[in-house]
């Protein structure tokens, strides 16, 4: 594929590309700073996080009905994250005893337009009492200030941490996820002590919207702090394995000098490790994000040198636990993050092991 092309498909932008970066995420809260703002949500969020890492209590109350759950996920993806999150909340709701039907819908990400709009649209036409979504997109963001004003469905938006300052009138039901910015932090961490001054470095986000802006332009900024770290290029995907493979190929080419490749998600991640694996460019690092089985598996490999794991079933487990409060008449917080731990190609196979006994310990059962 010719240069001229692969830049026709990707979105390149020069380092000069990340002086909006610090109002990237100027229309939300972020996680700390609304608990900080809001002593009582931290208070409730602080007593959910309990919760999630507890044995289950059951419900406490009888049912009058089961509850009704509509889920609407981009889950047709290499990462797992999403296949195994509502394995979790369905085993986390049955230890609960809690009495629900669920109807799910896998699409795949930013593509599937009619497919999200028809599920969408039917979960709230048959009043399901919670609707689990994500928010990616001006599409969605318009869609949920509709769910939000004109019906009784309670929404619970999944893999978003930070509230949008403008609903502070009536936020969602949860913000549920892994907090993009603080994984972010954890691979910047990483490579600012392991990649010599001087280095430069090469983006490849997810497709256009949030998760983009909250993993790569939050990487940006915090690297542009020290001036030894180069941005040479950056390049939206497609959100897909082969895009990845694409942006890596170009970037390289561009810079056959990079020292490292931040990737913003796992299909993008891994298709930037088969470009490097093609190019035999082994001196270069690069990056997973989530530590889903298949990041796990090319870490194992040393395909990847490292990424920030969520503690998977974590948000799967803090979802139902907030639909049981929720039936009990307690309050709910408005935001939850789950926890990460840093995983590196050096990591001996055992402690590898504990930790996804750990992230996985509904959803691999």
């Amino acid at each position: 594929m010719s240069k001229t092309l692969i830049l026709s498909i990707f979105a390149l932008y020069s380092s000069a590309s990340f002086a909006h970066t610090t109002q990237v995420l100027n229309g939300y809260w972020q996680y700390d700073e609304y608990l900080e703002a809001h002593p009582k949500q931290q208070q409730l969020t602080t007593q959910l996080s309990d919760e999630v890492r507890r044995y289950p209590t059951p419900l406490a109350v009888q049912q009058q009905k089961p509850v009704t759950i509509s889920v609407v996920y981009p889950g047709q993806q290499i990462s797992d994250y999403w296949s195994r999150n509502i394995k979790a909340f369905e085993t986390r709701l049955e230890k609960l005893g809690v009495s629900y039907s669920i109807n799910q819908v896998f699409t795949r990400p930013n593509i599937d337009v009619r497919q999200q709009s028809l599920s969408l649209l039917e979960a709230v036409q048959n009043d399901s009492d919670y609707l689990i979504f994500t928010l990616d997109t001006t599409r969605h963001r318009k869609f949920i200030e509709h769910v939000l004003s004109s019906t009784d469905t309670k929404l619970i938006l999944q893999n978003i941490t930070t509230p949008v300052r403008a609903w502070d009138h009536q936020q969602p039901f949860m913000y549920v996820g892994f907090d993009h910015i603080k994984g972010t932090r954890v691979i910047e961490s990483y490579y600012k002590e392991q990649v010599e001054k001087e280095s430069r470095y090469s983006v490849l986000y997810f497709s256009e919207g949030y998760v983009s802006d909250a993993r790569g332009d939050t990487f940006i900024e915090e690297m542009s702090h020290h001036d030894d770290y180069k941005l040479s290029s950056s390049f939206y995907t497609k959100a897909t394995r082969d895009s990845g493979y694409q942006a890596a190929l170009a970037a390289i080419e561009k810079d056959p000098n990079l020292k490292f490749i931040y990737a913003c998600s796992t299909d993008v991640a891994l298709g930037a490790a088969d470009a490097l694996t093609d190019l035999e460019r082994t001196d270069i690092l690069l990056n997973g994000w989530g530590g889903g089985t298949a990041e796990l598996e090319a870490i194992a490999e040393k395909r990847l040198n490292v990424t920030v794991m969520r503690m998977n079933d974590d948000t799967g487990i803090a979802m139902a636990e907030a639909i049981k409060w929720d039936i009990e008449g307690r309050a709910v917080p408005h935001v939850y993050s789950g926890d990460f731990e840093l995983v590196t190609s050096e990591n001996s196979a055992g402690k590898l092991e504990k930790l996804k006994q750990r992230a996985f310990r509904y959803s691999d059962q």
